[in-house]
C-alpha cells in the first residue's frame, strides 16, 4: 500500500484525526505528524516558522524511510507541503490541500493574529479554550497561540511561498475549499492554482474552516476520490 502523511494546521495537532485515520487505512500506510511545538510536541521551544514546520516534515519522512508519499495537508498543513515540495521537488507523489491560505498580507495577517489573544478567547469562546488545552495541554496552548500570532506576522511581512516558488511544483496538486470557509477566499485559491503546472481547484459544499466541524465521513470519500485510481 501507498503510504499517505496528514498535516494538521495552525494551532492544530495529529490527534484531531483520530477519526479519520481508520477509514482510510484499509487503502493506505496512514501516518500524521506533529509539527514542533504542537500536539505532542508541544512543549518544544521552538519559535515557529514555515521552514522549520518543512523541515519536521523532511526529517519525518527520512526517518521512517518514507519515499515519495501521498499527502494530505489540511490549512498550513497545505502549505507547509508545498513549501517542502518548491525547494525538493518530487517529495510527494501528489498533495491535496484543504483551506489553506496563501494570500498572507501584513494587513491579513494582523486580523488573523489579533484573534489569538488567549484571554479574550477563554472569555468570549471558553469551549474553544478547553479545545485547545485537550490539543496541547493546559499550559501550552496559549504558548501555542502566541508563537501561531508571531509567526502570521512575519508571513504578512514575507509570505513563504512566491509565485515563483509555485512553479517549481510539478506534481499533482489538488487545492479543495469549503465554500463557507471565511478565511480562505476562492480568489486566492484559484490564483495558486493557476500558478501550479499540474493542479485542480475544487470547492466543497457547506464546508466550512474548522477540521473540526467538517464531517471526517466525508472528508475521507473525497480523499479516497482523489487519491485512489478508477
Amino acid at each position: 500500500m501507498k503510504n499517505l502523511i496528514i498535516l494538521h494546521g495552525a494551532l492544530g495537532a495529529k490527534s484531531q484525526f483520530e477519526s479519520l485515520i481508520p477509514q482510510l487505512t484499509p487503502h493506505f500506510n496512514v501516518h500524521t505528524v506533529d509539527f514542533d511545538g504542537h500536539g505532542s510536541k508541544s512543549k518544544m521551544e521552538e519559535e515557529y516558522s514555515i521552514e522549520l514546520f518543512a523541515q519536521n516534515l523532511k526529517d519525518f519522512l527520512q526517518k521512517n524511510e518514507i519515499h515519495k508519499p501521498l499527502v494530505f495537508g489540511y490549512s498550513m498543513g497545505g502549505y507547509v507541503a508545498l513549501k517542502l515540495e518548491s525547494f525538493e521537488a518530487n517529495t510527494f507523489e501528489k498533495v491535496v490541500t484543504l483551506g489553506t491560505k496563501f494570500d498572507w498580507n501584513p494587513e491579513g495577517s494582523e486580523k488573523e493574529a489579533g484573534m489569538l489573544n488567549a484571554e479574550k478567547i477563554e472569555e468570549k469562546v471558553p469551549a474553544f479554550a478547553t479545545y485547545l488545552k485537550s490539543l496541547h495541554g493546559e499550559n501550552e496552548w496559549k504558548t501555542v497561540l502566541q508563537k501561531t500570532a508571531k509567526m502570521m506576522l512575519t508571513l504578512g511581512k514575507k509570505p513563504s511561498l512566491r509565485p515563483y516558488d509555485f512553479h517549481h511544483i510539478q506534481i499533482p496538486v489538488h487545492l479543495l475549499r469549503g465554500s463557507e470557509d471565511t478565511m480562505v477566499t476562492k480568489k486566492e485559491t484559484v490564483n495558486v492554482q493557476e500558478l501550479l503546472a499540474n493542479a485542480k481547484y475544487k470547492e466543497i459544499p457547506e464546508w466550512v474552516h474548522p477540521i473540526n466541524q467538517v464531517s471526517q465521513e466525508e472528508l475521507a470519500q473525497e480523499l479516497l476520490s482523489l487519491y485512489l485510481p478508477g
